[in-house]
């Protein structure tokens, strides 16, 4: 028997902690990081994370990871998933009995944030960047086990919510028929689509003064409610203001509603979720000249069966 057979190799173990962070901008994509040299001469990405300090809470060692890695503030929610990997023999600078525990969380970064890139210099990891899902998953970007695995346990936090909105028409000057819109900004779902004024009831609100406190949010202006029109309802996979990747489904009450006659709708800075606000004519948005939420389509084809 040659010498050291059977000797048991130092044992390793390690905590690490990733997060997966999704957004939608036109397909869906991951941000991931790819490593250095230090780890490995070909092209492979992970997700971003890493081993925890000693002591250190394992979302407080994501999101320093993220920040390390990618440049970028990140959010992590409460729940995750656990991965164990045993290499029985691999190498660690020498040959080790290994065994790596990776905490995946669900994570997010803001709608609106920069483009990443990596901070740490001489680290593990040397480049940050989004991914095309579908390529990750077909194999078309080269990554780590652990990506594929995260990903198959992976759900999109599901969200339903109830919103009312408002109807308010006017007839111009040269006896066109408007509706007033607001369109939605980058930091939610649909960015540069046309919407009617308003916006989800919190807990314990009616959906008459939720309208009032949206529509007043959204373009500086207090309505007054009439009666219910439609009701229509939205399900997408897409980023909510806070940049977390959601699967959503919102229930929308459509009432209409009137202004002051000398009324002067205004965009509100302090309103992240829209940039803009306008009296859009009716038969421009039915030419398709305007990009529109269904809501408002359901709204106007409400109107006319009346």
């Amino acid at each position: 028997m040659s010498r050291g057979a059977g000797k048991r190799l130092p044992r390793r173990q390690r905590v690490a902690a990733y997060a997966i962070i999704q957004r939608v901008a036109g397909e869906p994509q991951i941000l991931l990081s790819r490593l250095s040299e230090i780890v490995t001469e070909d092209e492979v990405w992970t997700l971003p994370g890493g081993g925890l300090d000693h002591g250190e809470d394992p979302r407080a060692a994501v999101i320093r990871e993220v920040r390390e890695e990618t440049g970028l503030e990140a959010t992590v929610g409460e729940t995750a998933h656990v991965f164990s990997h045993h290499a029985r023999r691999t190498w660690r600078g020498r040959p080790v009995d290994a065994h790596a525990l990776r905490i995946v969380y669900d994570g997010w970064v803001a709608a609106d944030a920069p483009a990443p890139r990596t901070v740490e210099v001489g680290g593990t990891t040397s480049e940050a960047a989004w991914k095309p899902l579908a390529a990750v998953l077909d194999g078309t970007v080269p990554t780590v086990p652990l990506v594929r695995d995260a990903l198959a346990a992976h759900r999109p936090a599901r969200v339903q919510r109830v919103s009312a909105y408002a109807l308010v028409r006017r007839v111009s000057t040269g006896s066109t028929s408007e509706v007033l819109l607001v369109r939605n900004s980058v930091h939610g779902p649909l960015p540069g689509q046309w919407s009617l004024p308003g916006g989800g009831v919190d807990f314990g609100e009616t959906p008459e003064a939720a309208l009032v406190r949206e529509v007043r949010e959204e373009t500086g202006v207090t309505c007054t409610v009439n009666g219910i029109v439609a009701v229509d309802d939205l399900q997408l996979t897409g980023n909510a203001p806070s940049g977390r990747l959601e699967e959503f489904q919102g229930i929308h009450l459509v009432y209409a509603a009137a202004l002051p006659a000398d009324a002067l709708p205004r965009t509100d800075p302090g309103d992240r979720t829209t940039d803009a606000v306008e009296w859009v004519s009716i038969a421009a948005i039915e030419a398709g000249e305007v990009p529109v939420r269904d809501v408002v389509r359901t709204a106007l084809a409400a109107l006319r069966a009346r």
